[in-house]
């Protein structure tokens, strides 16, 4: 994955029962287009990059999903919010841009930097402007390569 800028986030789930503060979060949005993804929320996860130095207050109401061999999903178990997937690996943390709260303003700055399972993505969106794009399998070697 890529490594986070300083950026200090904070933000929270709908009911406000659970708290992230991301104290090195990238100051760019990834989205991800993988089958996963899509069947968890409905359409891409959008998310910030926030690394591993990730502080989860209400932590004892969330609950974590074994998505799959390398991840793990989280969400609130009060509203359903959902919160982040984290790499087992490494336990860096890609946490849903429209948590925090300075992220959802049309002014915070951010721009999209990548798409990835571009070769899973549906017809029936897209986004505008140009970005990085990146299949399943251009992903996994990357990752691969980083781990070597």
């Amino acid at each position: 994955m890529t490594t986070p800028q300083n950026t200090h986030r904070q933000g929270h789930c709908l009911c406000g029962a659970i708290t992230i503060t991301a104290n090195h979060a990238a100051s760019h949005v990834d989205a991800c287009h993988c089958r996963m993804c899509r069947c968890w929320g409905g359409g891409p996860f959008v998310e910030i990059d926030c690394g591993t130095d990730v502080v989860i207050d209400g932590a004892d109401r969330m609950t974590v999903y074994n998505s799959s061999e390398w991840a793990e999903r989280a969400f609130c178990g009060d509203c359903g919010s959902h919160l982040f997937y984290r790499l087992k690996g490494t336990g860096e943390h890609m946490v849903c841009a429209g948590l925090f709260d300075d992220a959802t303003d049309r002014d915070a700055g951010l721009s999209l930097r990548r798409q990835v399972f571009i070769d899973e993505k549906p017809d029936y969106y897209s986004f505008v402007g140009d970005s990085e794009t990146l299949t399943g399998a251009e992903l996994f070697a990357g990752v691969a390569g980083e781990q070597e």
